[in-house]
């Protein structure tokens, strides 16, 4: 079941090849007020049309309402939308026939669900899957920001290439340096380096991966539940629900394990009217719990699996080696259309847990 969240939930449907992908989402209150523009100019960060780096499968993904708002304001029941699937090209996938493609989940998928699953373009294990979880998204950080609340991810690395800021750079400025890269990475001399890598890995039939790193600023102090359902937990979780997502860390992260107690805790201090700390290692998680300092998570992304060279594998069929040589329209490198994706995830886990905690009405 592609269901995820408690109080705010969402179930996402459809495939990659199918007729439509998109969402229902249960929880929203009644007569609130859902802005659609914005919710597409989300849905435009992840579409490929207009990258020079990305797949050339051309997708409009205009946002369509099927039921939950009248005259954009919730009505208090599911709210279902979708997006059309019209640029869809079949044959590049029934070719590979029983031949599994590397880095895919054609054949644990083949097991599970049997010779005639759906695989064309990845099926419901594409990325494309995830338009549902920007549309829920793009609901959830209205519903944040009315409290305060802004969120943001941008690119931190693709491949070798490593992007560099200041800690405390506002959130606004960050944005608006990422917002003139492709790449979307707030460091200019880094994000042309990243747009020459994948151009590299392209020409070479290959992909590259990458880091993406979020941050959520004006989060109340409590925020989340303890143990099983620590923001860590419902974050993650979310985030692995991602396809392409391989690690997840918060705040100094895996750094942590080379580090001392002495070094790792962040002092608290009185600033400004309130408690703060004079470091963020914990990044702004304790016990589970937010510590209204910035809330920081980097995920990585695998490479995109579909790459141009020839690869081994085998045909189930016959259960011989063979070669298989991917076609078809592929990213070389994704991590640029997840920013916005894992932004948006963000924004669904901390809304959930605003209404699990009573910080959302």
């Amino acid at each position: 079941m592609m269901r995820f969240g408690e109080r705010l939930r969402m179930t996402v449907f459809g495939s990659s090849h199918g007729p439509e992908v998109g969402v229902e989402i249960e929880g929203v209150p009644a007569g609130v007020i859902v802005d659609l523009p914005a919710i597409q100019r989300q849905l435009d960060r992840r579409r490929p049309v207009g990258r020079r780096l990305a797949t050339r499968r051309h997708e409009e993904d205009r946002l369509e309402i099927d039921r939950g708002l009248v005259d954009g304001i919730s009505d208090g029941g599911p709210i279902r939308a979708h997006v059309a699937n019209t640029d869809v090209r079949r044959a590049p996938y029934e070719r590979l026939g029983d031949v599994p493609r590397p880095g895919h989940a054609d054949y644990p998928a083949r097991i599970r669900y049997g010779p005639t699953a759906d695989l064309s373009g990845g099926g419901i294990f594409s990325g494309r899957m995830t338009v549902g979880l920007v549309i829920a998204g793009a609901i959830a950080r209205g519903l944040l920001a009315g409290r305060g609340v802004d969120v943001l991810a941008v690119t931190r690395s693709i491949g070798p290439v490593e992007a560099t800021w200041p800690a405390e750079a506002p959130l606004a400025s960050l944005r608006d340096l990422a917002a003139g890269h492709e790449v979307e990475s707030p460091d200019p001399a880094a994000a042309a380096l990243m747009e020459a890598a994948i151009e590299a890995a392209r020409r070479e039939g290959d992909s590259l991966g990458g880091i993406v790193e979020i941050r959520a600023d004006g989060l109340p102090v409590g925020l989340g539940e303890p143990f099983f359902d620590s923001v860590e937990s419902e974050l993650a979780h979310a985030y692995f629900s991602v396809p392409a997502v391989k690690g997840v860390e918060f705040g100094a992260g895996f750094a942590a394990a080379r580090m001392r107690g002495s070094e790792h805790n962040d002092p608290f201090v009185w600033l400004d009217g309130r408690v703060r700390t004079t470091s963020n290692h914990a990044g702004g998680i304790l016990g589970g719990l937010t510590t209204g300092m910035p809330l920081v998570a980097r995920v990585a992304v695998k490479p995109t699996s579909s790459i141009a060279r020839p690869q081994q594998s085998v045909d189930l069929a016959t259960h011989r080696a063979c070669t298989v040589t991917v076609t078809g329209r592929h990213d070389p490198c994704i991590v640029p259309r997840a920013v916005g994706v894992l932004e948006n995830v963000t924004a669904f886990v901390l809304a959930d847990l605003g209404f699990r905690g009573g910080w959302l009405p």
